[in-house]
């Protein structure tokens, strides 16, 4: 009876969990040593930063860092991988700042030529 599978199993809280050796070991885009933020965060390539200026910023912009972004990852010159990465890094930058800009300068513009237009009359 207690080798059915029916059977009631017991389990210790002292039980060791059962892993795939090298399971755990980092793939591609593997974090290096001394990086400041952990393998969940670090992007090599700015590829999250770049596809957040496509969604939050002003998306042609943001289509430009997406671009650079994969050609970073795709280039295996690494010299020519880091130009693609700071690249994609400012464009992003410059999307994200920019569509902020916008935000903030199109109710004051409004504003400005409303008071002017007042006073005009």
């Amino acid at each position: 009876m207690a080798d059915s599978p029916d059977a009631c199993v017991t389990v210790d809280e002292d039980t060791p969990l059962n892993t795939v050796p090298g399971s755990g070991e980092m793939q591609h885009g593997a974090v290096p040593d001394g990086a400041k933020w952990g393998p969940r965060f670090y992007n090599k390539h700015h590829r999250v930063l770049s596809i957040c200026s496509v969604v939050c910023g002003v998306s042609c912009i943001g289509i430009k860092a997406l671009i650079e972004s994969v050609k970073a990852e795709w280039e295996p010159n690494e010299k020519a991988s880091r130009k693609f990465s700071r690249r994609a890094r400012k464009f992003a930058i410059i999307s994200i700042v920019t569509w902020f800009a916008i935000l903030v300068l199109a109710p004051l513009l409004m504003a400005l030529i409303s008071y002017l237009v007042t006073l005009l009359d």
